[in-house]
């Protein structure tokens, strides 16, 4: 990946040397005694951002913005105390914490002999102000003379890239302002891509002719209908009267909406199964260690090309799964988003309204992540329940919980039901891969003989115990006689960050081992498994799925699969089955379609087939399509636009 480290500390040390102008100037404004005890506390204080940011990106190789780290910071600190012992008084721990303290510690031990007035004079003032503003104006004239470092600053933000181009300090001031809304909501409106109204499919037709059978294709023409539901968003518009719902109105309006194909309604009346899998991959998927997972993804609806954007852990993941949305506050997206009603499109609503039975189901703390709250607003008519609510009962406590007891136990309350609906969030591929890990030690006999190091070996057995989960429930589908008339839809939170610590793009040792190549960027990281599965596909063929396709996809495939009434436009995935553009991307402004790849932080686009003819504007359209999209997911989050235009009953 094409990276720009000169520049890249160029920026980050005219920030910084502008910022810490400012604090000098703050702690001289007072007294001799007041400035001492106000800039001791200033540098200790400054600690504590680089401190958390350093501990994040050692356990989750990602930097959290604000609202993911505060709002994760409680359950982080009641549900993963000895995790976070073990990082913080590590050798490396402490040695990065008495590193952050050494500027403060020197300030303490020698600071005073440089107190020599009680105020600064005039003249630094003057010179204070003067560095702070050069640095500062000439690090955002160096921003606006790069394209690539302007879309960074401006209009392609992301905190993660941020922090790597600008430094923390000002990676936290943009999160902030913007958070703040100090970021109007725009969108670059084109005419919309022509959509034909008509699908073509081959049919087969069989002739028997004596002892012989003739088969001929003939081709069909099927006219469909589109997947919108009876809203006149440019009426809305003029209606809200303007301001962000009149924008997003707008923007809704001018979108082509994808069209129902020959799958709309396959699943119709059939039950749904969703399971979040704790740090999965499609490397876990292994025809001799997990053959019921390889089943169900060789068997089914299958995905060649499929991604997890890894936006905010765990709850972020969640957050793609569940809401086909990027969760753009962060871990304050979820309980943001559900507390106001924004659940119309889930598919727990969805199926509530067509009188399924559901409930929502996770093996940790029933309260970590705030799920006790957030996840019984999901729809599901009999909420949620994790260990402390009644999981308990049917798991034993341990780290990490068993998958296998989670699903066994449970099952028990639903496969009876006429119709049910139920969500499953996994926690025993969590990270810690060792044989500590309870996981990875009951099913470690299973893989001690791979080739591999003994990490990548703990991952793959802490995944078994999800195997183990769901062979039991396959078995008790068919026993039950219901496997043809349930589906299972799998996919991961985030890829398995647990595997390296504090590991940049190319020195990612434990997951390129795992995934056979040198992970260099984000689209490589983040690459993964989808499983959509149904008994009624398995003497079939397996619909092909090639072009990328992420979590944001599943929600609009789901909607259409199982013929629900739902709004294409309102959702920036894509039913991956319709005549919709396959576009991934993600927060960062990365993005692959089936022509080639682009990623951001170098802004080069990378096609597929390096003799293919790329249309003149195919790039700078799709970078507008995922701005766009990416516009919307922070709309839709700030003003609450779901619950406007589909209020729940």
């Amino acid at each position: 990946m094409k990276t720009d480290f000169g520049a890249n500390l160029l920026l980050i040390l005219l920030f910084s040397v502008s910022a810490a102008a400012v604090l000098a100037l703050i702690s001289s404004l007072f007294g001799k005694k007041v400035n001492r005890v106000l800039r001791t506390v200033l540098l200790f204080a400054l600690m504590i951002p680089y401190g958390v940011e350093y501990f994040v990106f050692r356990e989750y190789n990602l930097f959290y913005d604000v609202n993911t780290i505060v709002n994760g910071a409680g359950g982080a600190a009641t549900d993963f105390q000895d995790e976070i012992v073990r990082l913080v008084f590590s050798f490396n721990g402490i040695s990065h914490l008495l590193l952050l303290a050494v500027p403060a510690l020197l300030y303490l031990i020698a600071g005073r002999r440089f107190d020599h007035a009680a105020r600064l004079h005039w003249k630094q003032i003057l010179i204070a102000c003067g560095t702070a503003a050069a640095c500062f104006l000439l690090g955002i004239g160096t921003v606006r003379l790069s394209e690539r470092y302007m879309s960074a600053y401006d209009k392609e933000y992301s905190f993660p890239a941020a922090v790597s181009q600008f430094g923390l300090l000002t990676g936290l001031r943009l999160d902030l302002s913007k958070g703040a809304g100090g970021q109007e909501l725009t969108f670059e409106l084109t005419a919309p891509e022509p959509v034909p109204e008509t699908t073509t499919a081959p049919r087969q037709t069989s002739v028997t002719t004596g002892l012989t059978q003739e088969t001929t294709v003939t081709t069909t023409t099927t006219t469909y209908g589109k997947n919108v539901m009876d809203i006149d968003f440019a009426a809305m518009a003029e209606a809200d009267g303007g301001g962000t719902w009149t924008t997003l109105d707008n923007y809704v309006a001018s979108l082509t909406p994808s069209s129902k194909n020959q799958y709309t309604g396959m699943f119709a009346g059939k039950n749904l199964i969703f399971i979040s899998c704790e740090a999965f991959t499609r490397e876990a998927i292994r025809e001799d260690l997990t053959p019921t997972l390889y089943r169900l993804y060789t068997k089914g609806i299958h995905f060649n090309d499929f991604y997890q954007p890894a936006s905010a852990g765990t709850t972020g993941g969640e957050f793609q799964n569940i809401f086909g949305l990027l969760p753009m506050k962060g871990g304050a997206s979820f309980p943001s988003f559900s507390q106001h009603d924004n659940v119309y499109l889930t598919m727990a609503s969805q199926l509530n309204r067509q009188n399924y039975w559901g409930k929502a189901y996770h093996n940790n703390s029933y309260t970590f992540y705030s799920r006790n709250k957030t996840h019984n607003r999901l729809g599901y008519s009999e909420g949620f329940m994790g260990y402390g609510n009644g999981m308990e009962k049917y798991v034993k406590y341990e780290w990490p919980e068993s998958d296998k007891d989670m699903i066994e136990g449970t099952m028990q309350e639903y496969l009876d039901q006429e119709h049910f609906n139920v969500y499953y969030m996994s926690v025993s591929g969590h990270n810690g891969y060792d044989r500590s890990n309870a996981a990875a030690r009951r099913n470690w006999d299973q893989v001690k003989d791979l080739e591999y190091s003994e990490k990548v070996k703990a991952y793959l057995a802490a995944n078994i115990e999800l195997e183990n989960g769901l062979a039991v429930l396959v078995k008790a589908l068919e026993e039950k006689g219901i496997a043809d008339d349930t589906v299972i839809c799998m996919t991961a939170d985030h890829f398995p960050y647990g595997l390296d610590d504090n590991a940049a793009y190319g020195r990612m040792k434990y997951l390129s081992e795992l995934y056979g190549y040198d992970v260099k960027n984000t689209i490589q990281r983040d690459h993964n498994a989808a499983i959509l599965w149904c008994g009624c596909l398995e003497d079939a063929e397996p619909i092909e799925v090639d072009a990328p396709s992420s979590s944001l996809d599943l929600l609009p495939t789901l909607s259409n699969l199982f013929g629900l009434e739902f709004d294409s436009r309102l959702m920036p995935g894509r039913d991956v089955l319709s005549d919709a553009e396959a576009i991934y991307f993600d927060r960062d402004y990365d993005w692959k379609t089936e022509l080639g790849t682009y990623l951001s932080s170098s802004r080069t686009f990378t096609p597929n087939d390096e003799n293919a003819e790329i249309p003149e504007d195919y790039v700078e359209r799709i970078k507008t399509i995922v701005r766009n999209k990416i516009s919307y997911c922070q709309g839709v989050m700030d003003s609450n636009y779901i619950a406007h235009v589909l209020p729940v009953e």
